[in-house]
């Protein structure tokens, strides 16, 4: 891993809001962000490095939400990795908190969690190798 970096992009924002409903519409309205019929958007791009069809997803939580649990912050960033199990292992090998317990591996890609010093949720994310960008 020393050779490429542990993260290549953001593969979401995700923050919770006191009405994500009237919260998309706003972004929708004037900004075209929040148009997916589940409330959310997806940005479209390809990685520089390989030029492989990427995104990234923007989407609002309700407030009540315990997603983000056991993270303290209204919000929870996603961060795109190549190789999910090498990250998590250097991390736990740096004394990292990483939450071995929420670990899935899905049709959406690979994904492991870590919290930062300040309490903040982090999802780490590996996309596979054949899902399509959106």
């Amino acid at each position: 891993m020393a050779d490429r970096p542990r993260v290549h992009g953001i593969g979401g924002i995700f923050f919770k809001a006191e009405d994500p409903t009237a919260l998309t519409a706003w972004y929708a309205k004037h900004l075209d962000v929040g148009t997916e019929q589940w409330g959310g958007h997806i940005f479209k791009w390809r990685r520089e490095e390989t030029g492989a069809e990427a995104y990234s997803v923007w989407s609002p939580f309700k407030a009540s939400s315990d997603y983000f649990d056991p993270g303290n912050k209204p919000y929870m960033v996603n961060l795109r990795v190549d190789d999910l199990d090498a990250v998590l292992a250097a991390l736990r090998d740096e004394g990292c908190r990483v939450l071995d317990d929420r670990y899935q591996a899905t049709e959406h890609g690979k994904f492991g969690y870590v919290i930062d010093p300040e309490g903040g949720l982090v999802e780490l994310w590996e996309q596979p190798k054949d899902m399509p960008s959106a």
